[in-house]
């Protein structure tokens, strides 16, 4: 498969992706990274037969997220999968769809997680049918086929070839890179849901350096990657965005505003600016607690077997921010913790006010700092129990996040006309 270039089209896009039991399944990778290439978020489900071509282990590796066969099953991390599926994507994708997939969705059949999906579905649907040729031209499938083209669903027609079974004529599945192009094309037909056009959201992201002399300084790990994931999620949602950003090793995303800060102090004195415009904070940066209470100017000479270093708090920037909040300002907090994460990010969200925290276990080598996915677990005021999200790319959890956001919103904009109503 060719390399399809970055499409501004949809980049952001949630695409699910179902994957069905035929000899053809495996394609369905080439499928996937074709999406991710074009900036698609994808998420993948598969049917039981499907599992018996190709390992769910595929997809979740080159997805970052669980990959869901039985929404029942007790390793399922996503408790409202069906919903994260049906009704949270840009469109439903499913190759190869066999001739037993296509008559389920056609009949209104419910009876495992991708079937119950379809019909859930409130995004567009495309298929690519794969099958036996005899099994493609009887009467039957194309019976099923023109009910689902009544009921809106796109086809992208298979090609005539050899099959697997050594039968020639139509019935392969068409070729991954037109399957993407289609997929592509039904995306832009849609514009992406602008749930956050008319916020200005103010992120804090990177690490903070406190200088112990020139050329040494207290530091952390982070790099930047998750704040500046949640910026470009925000922009393409129709947020206005900037950052405050400190130290990062990667570069941040187009038609940001983003505002330098290389201290703990440079980095509030920078919010404190941008803050009056703002109304949703997000402070992702991993900020020092502690600096030398002084710094010397020259180089500190290794003449000594110690060297002592006396510390002070630096400025809480999130805690700041949450005690003079407007009462429509949106407060959202990090926790990057080693143990006890939830433990430690409800008592964040509670010592701070906070509408919400992101809690993530930093010990992790697949997730947390200077890695491209994450698992997080988002704890709200109004929700305190815990919510683990699976592994998933950056873009991805920042998605999750802005969903939360988002439902955190409309909650204060109902609590606020109901406030004046009363009054």
């Amino acid at each position: 498969m060719s390399e399809l270039p970055y499409d501004l089209r949809s980049a952001g896009k949630k695409v699910a992706l179902g994957v069905t039991g035929g000899i053809a399944c495996y394609k369905a990778a080439e499928i996937l990274r074709g999406l991710q290439r074009a900036g698609c978020i994808v998420r993948v489900a598969m049917t039981k037969r499907a599992c018996e071509f190709i390992q769910p282990l595929t997809f979740r590796a080159l997805s970052g997220s669980h990959v869901i066969v039985d929404d029942y099953a007790p390793d399922n991390p996503d408790p409202i999968a069906h919903i994260t599926f049906s009704q949270s994507v840009d469109l439903l994708l499913v190759a190869p769809a066999t001739a037993n997939i296509i008559a389920k969705f056609a009949n209104g059949v419910a009876d495992d997680f991708l079937t119950s999906t379809y019909l859930a579905a409130t995004a567009p649907v495309l298929i690519a049918p794969a099958m036996n040729t005899t099994m493609w031209q009887h009467p039957a499938t194309q019976r099923n086929l023109e009910k689902l083209r009544q009921d809106g669903v796109r086809i992208v027609e298979p090609d005539a070839g050899e099959m697997a079974c050594g039968t020639i004529g139509p019935g392969r599945l068409n070729d991954p890179e037109r399957i993407v192009t289609a997929a592509l094309d039904l995306l832009a037909e849609a514009p992406t849901s602008p749930d956050l056009s008319g916020e200005h959201v103010l992120i804090t992201v990177g690490a903070t350096r406190e200088e112990i002399d020139p050329v040494r300084f207290i530091s952390n790990r982070s790099s930047g990657r998750m704040g500046f994931a949640l910026a470009e999620a925000a922009n393409q949602r129709g947020a206005s965005v900037t950052t405050v950003a400190g130290i990062t090793t990667v570069d941040p995303p187009a038609n940001i505003n983003v505002t330098r800060a290389q201290s703990a102090e440079e980095m509030r004195a920078a919010v404190m600016k941008e803050i009056s415009g703002a109304s949703i904070f997000i402070a992702a940066a991993a900020v020092a607690d502690y600096r030398p209470t002084s710094r010397s100017d020259k180089k500190i000479k290794k003449t000594e077997a110690e060297l002592v270093l006396t510390l002070e708090r630096t400025p809480d920037i999130l805690a700041e921010i949450s005690a003079a909040r407007r009462e429509d300002l949106l407060v959202i907090g990090f926790a990057a913790e080693t143990d006890e994460v939830d433990a430690y990010a409800r008592r964040k969200l509670l010592d701070k006010n906070l509408d919400a925290v992101v809690a993530n276990d930093v010990t992790r080598t697949d997730a947390g700092f200077d890695t491209t996915t994450n698992a997080i677990t988002i704890i709200t005021r109004d929700r305190p129990d815990s919510r683990a999200l699976p592994l998933m790319s950056k873009l991805d959890a920042a998605h999750r996040i802005l969903d939360e956001i988002v439902r955190l919103r409309q909650q204060r904009r109902d609590e606020l006309t109901a406030s004046k109503r009363t009054a």
